[in-house]
């Protein structure tokens, strides 16, 4: 089953279009081959005075900057006004949290977001406690990735930081099962893993909406990885767990995601969810049957030319999957003279995971 899309056009940028009685879609570009991010205003009332909630902010870039002047200049001219009583961001990645400080400035709104999520923004900034481009570096040649490859990395060095030149220094503190109380409408915090440390998607029962961020898209699969800070971690396990989590809702809710459009039909993505990184599994493991590193089954894994942006995405998302499998009992970690981990299909290995 295909995604229903109610909305055949996102608004151009600059623009809003409303969803759900209250939610406004905005699109914002990034300097990316995925080239845009779906951004929220949601009606909100603090003290008795109306205004709007942003459901993330996009990355720092000065075109970015014009788009959410314009935004601005257009609320305040609205029956609700321009005010601005808070800012929600999903996640620490830069498109979603890129110009929350800026923001934040600008309009005196508070930043809410999740303690896993605000913490892991600052260490990648600061590049401490295993975070940043050197631990990623070994990380990656630890798993054979090539010295060229490496170097290409490494001059990239500072991407988060140009698209984050600086984060809130306070925050308010947003925790699984939490209700926000937006305007009249209730919006439950749903905390899930995998894609970033405690990302915080937002339900509404009463508009039957579901603010998805990156954990649920219509048609590209979520970016899944291994961190250097946590090179054991079995993130493929946590965010399918997480996405069985959204089970309890109705089948008609509506997900705004981050990328791609609006749509109905959440389980069937679910499920398709599970099948592609299933698939996934299947391939790997099959490519297992002499030691193989996370390097070496890229061109497995990815079937098309990967540049380096892409290159640092799929490594994780590679060594995701490999560490499932190994969690599963399909694949066994080696590590031979070279220093360089390979994996090898278990003896007896069933083909099935083990939950």
């Amino acid at each position: 089953m295909l995604p229903d899309y109610p909305f055949d056009t996102p608004p151009a940028a600059g623009e809003t279009f409303e969803v759900a009685p209250g939610i406004l879609w905005l699109r914002m570009p990034l300097p990316f081959a995925l080239n845009h991010i779906n951004l929220w205003l949601l009606a909100d009332e603090v003290d008795d005075q109306p205004g709007w909630a942003i459901v993330d902010t996009g990355f720092a870039l000065d075109e970015v900057k014009a788009c959410w002047d314009a935004v601005l200049a257009r609320l305040a001219g609205s029956s609700r006004g321009g005010r601005i009583t808070r800012i929600i961001v999903t996640h620490f990645h830069p498109d979603h949290i890129g110009l929350a400080a800026w923001l934040a400035e600008k309009t005196g709104a508070p930043v809410f977001m999740t303690l896993g999520e605000y913490l892991t923004a600052h260490a990648v900034w600061h590049e401490v406690g295993g975070h940043g481009t050197q631990a990623m570096l070994s990380q990656f040649r630890a798993h054979g990735l090539d010295a060229a490859q490496c170097a290409r990395l490494a001059a990239r060095s500072g991407g988060y930081n140009r698209g984050v030149p600086s984060l809130p220094t306070t925050y308010c503190r947003l925790i699984d099962g939490d209700e926000l109380l937006l305007d009249d409408q209730r919006w439950q915090v749903r905390v899930g893993f995998g894609h970033s440390p405690e990302h915080a998607a937002l339900y509404c029962a009463g508009l039957g909406v579901l603010i998805s961020g990156d954990m649920l898209l219509p048609k590209i699969s979520t970016n899944i990885s291994v961190f250097a800070v946590n090179p054991m971690a079995d993130s493929l396990a946590d965010y399918l767990g997480s996405l069985d989590g959204y089970r309890d809702l109705p089948e008609e809710t509506l997900v705004l995601p981050s990328h791609g459009l609006p749509f109905y039909g959440m389980l069937a993505r679910v499920d398709a969810q599970h099948a592609h990184h299933e698939e996934r599994l299947r391939v790997l493991e099959e490519s297992c049957s002499t030691p193989r590193s996370a390097a070496a089954l890229l061109s497995i894994l990815f079937q098309r030319e990967l540049d380096t942006h892409q290159t640092m995405f799929a490594m994780g998302e590679a060594i995701a999957h490999l560490n499932r499998l190994e969690h599963a009992g399909r694949l066994v970690r080696t590590q031979g003279d070279d220093g360089v981990i390979r994996f090898v299909r278990a003896q007896g290995s069933t083909g099935l995971l083990a939950h």
